[in-house]
């Protein structure tokens, strides 16, 4: 569930006259369309424009694998984001999002029936942030949800620190899995300094499973294991093929590690998979222009030397 946004995507630096292209992107859509290629059954709440352009864009969303069926279509102005990317995937983006017809989202919108019923429920901070009926329906989302998965997705552009880590410690809490980055959220939300010092934080807040992103460097795992005993592992990144774009890398990893998790996949074998489905989300063009099919995530996760370090032999962020 979150804001899908019309995607503008440059390869020169902003200005009259560039040539671009326009895509369909958006954290809930990747994260979406990433599970739905990882072999799960997705649906996706959002609010899209009453028009062409939200018909073109929910037909998209089919293309992608997901199911158009609780989608919803109201007068108003889609979300739109410029993003200029260079040769080494480096991006620049700039926002036309305010008020839009995505951040209608509310609480009305989320059907418990629904949503009781859905093996995973995925939500951001993004969608905390753009607009208080949406936090709201996030939050309702979490109270009736079997499995809750959050992540922070933290932008100081969107919101502050302080109400990020608000939602953060309202939400870790109902939790079946969060997923923050590190070094930037999880020093900025929760004043911890390791990847491990993290993991443990969120479980002591009572988040069953963590898998805090640490870049190119890899992952660390903190979770409930397939007894019920802790599970922590370290897994090492899978380097990507080649990089055109990074939009989209670390939606693809939420939306892989959730779709394999409930599928059946042990922690770690579901986090392996969402680090390669990751690596190769880079390869292509804007938030879905890339969406790797499992079996060539599978491949490319096999291709890579399997590391997994376990407690106590994580590599040292100091």
């Amino acid at each position: 569930m979150g804001e899908i946004l019309v995607e503008v995507a440059t390869d020169q630096a902003f200005g009259h006259g560039v040539p671009a292209q326009l895509g369909i992107s958006g954290d809930a859509l990747n994260v979406a369309a990433s599970a739905a290629a990882a072999g799960a059954r997705v649906g996706l709440l959002a609010v899209l424009t009453d028009d062409d352009l939200g018909r073109a864009i929910a037909a998209r969303i089919v293309e992608l694998g997901v199911s158009p069926e609780l989608l919803r279509f109201r007068p108003g102005q889609q979300g739109v984001y410029l993003v200029h990317c260079d040769p080494d995937g480096q991006r620049e983006f700039s926002y036309a999002r305010s008020g839009s017809v995505g951040s209608t989202l509310g609480p009305d919108d989320v059907d418990p029936a629904v949503f009781s019923a859905a093996g995973a429920v995925v939500a951001g901070g993004i969608a905390c942030a753009i607009s208080t009926t949406a936090r709201a329906a996030v939050v309702k989302a979490a109270s009736v949800a079997q499995r809750f998965v959050f992540d922070p997705n933290f932008r100081p552009r969107l919101t502050s620190v302080e109400d990020a880590t608000a939602a953060l410690l309202q939400l870790a809490p109902r939790a079946f899995l969060v997923t923050p980055s590190f070094p930037g959220e999880t020093g900025a939300l929760l004043g911890t300094s390791t990847p491990t010092e993290a993991a443990a934080r969120l479980r002591g807040l009572g988040a069953r499973n963590v898998a805090v992103t640490c870049g190119a460097d890899g992952i660390q795992l903190d979770g409930e294991g397939r007894d019920g005993a802790a599970e922590t592992a370290w897994i090492d990144s899978i380097p990507a093929p080649a990089v055109v774009d990074q939009t989209g890398a670390g939606d693809a990893f939420v939306g892989t590690l959730t779709a394999r998790m409930i599928l059946g996949d042990g922690f770690a074998e579901a986090a392996r998979c969402g680090a390669a489905a990751a690596s190769l989300v880079v390869g292509g063009k804007g938030g879905t222009g890339f969406i790797p099919t499992l079996e060539q995530t599978r491949a490319h996760a096999a291709g890579s030397p399997a590391r997994l370090a376990r407690e106590g032999a994580a590599p040292s962020h100091a």
